[in-house]
């Protein structure tokens, strides 16, 4: 059974993927910090949706889903993107690193750490193509 890409559902799914993977475990063992994940309007989506996850040594300890108009907890990192180019990402089509040299996403927070993390970011996207998955 597939989940909408945005939604709770898919949020809650990627959770129970990431903490299942080996492969990120070990990306991420000495990653410390959360995200906001904003999914910006585009042609192909009518309002704002943002994930939560809260990301530490290999393990996705909590995810939340935002509204558009609730406000979000304050986080160490926001990445922000168009709809479009969150499908590209999740696809494998553009690496999320590659997103933000590219200025096709935005990163709030700490680039150098963000960078040093390259291979745990290309196991969040791998983990992400695991979740059955329904496109608007």
């Amino acid at each position: 059974m597939s989940a909408k890409f945005p939604s709770r559902e898919w949020i809650e799914r990627f959770m129970g993927v990431l903490n299942n993977s080996a492969d990120y475990k070990e990306a991420a063992k000495t990653w410390e910090g959360d995200f906001l994940f904003v999914i910006e309007p585009d042609d192909k989506l009518d309002k704002q949706h943002t994930f939560y996850l809260d990301l530490w040594h290999g393990d996705c300890r909590s995810v939340d889903y935002i509204e558009e108009g609730q406000k979000g907890p304050k986080t160490e990192f926001e990445y922000i993107g168009t709809y479009s180019n969150w499908l590209k990402v999740i696809n494998g089509d553009l690496d999320p690193i590659k997103g933000i040299l590219t200025r096709k996403f935005k990163l709030v927070g700490d680039k150098g750490k963000v960078m040093r993390a390259t291979k745990a970011a290309k196991e969040l996207v791998n983990s992400a193509q695991k979740v059955p998955t329904e496109f608007l």
